[in-house]
């Protein structure tokens, strides 16, 4: 669906999405790299479970979100790809640890 422009020239680095190994281009954001690698949907809605993807791509929708090597709630559109990062999808409503019941 998404493609580059122009020919990427330079290094890749390797990250995963969901255990699945995806090779990115330094500098790329994780949103756009996974928008290359076409991994479709990066989170659903805690309402009605739709799938969602990058949207605005600068940080103001928030329909980018993933975990990032273990931090939840990140968007994806305003984070840098980094070779061995971990990035998984978002399922539902976000979980508040050490919220008062």
């Amino acid at each position: 669906m998404f493609r580059r422009l122009d020919q990427p020239v330079g290094a890749t680095v390797r990250l995963t999405l969901d255990g699945e190994a995806i090779e990115a281009m330094a500098g790329d954001s994780v949103a756009a790299a996974l928008l290359a690698a076409d991994a479709g949907a990066l989170r659903t809605t805690p309402a009605s479970g739709e799938p969602r993807a990058a949207y605005c791509m600068i940080g103001v929708c928030f329909d980018c979100l993933v975990t990032i090597d273990g931090a939840a709630n990140r968007q994806a559109c305003m984070a840098t790809v980094r070779d061995g990062m971990c990035v998984e999808r978002k399922h539902g409503a976000r979980q508040v640890i050490g919220a008062i019941p």
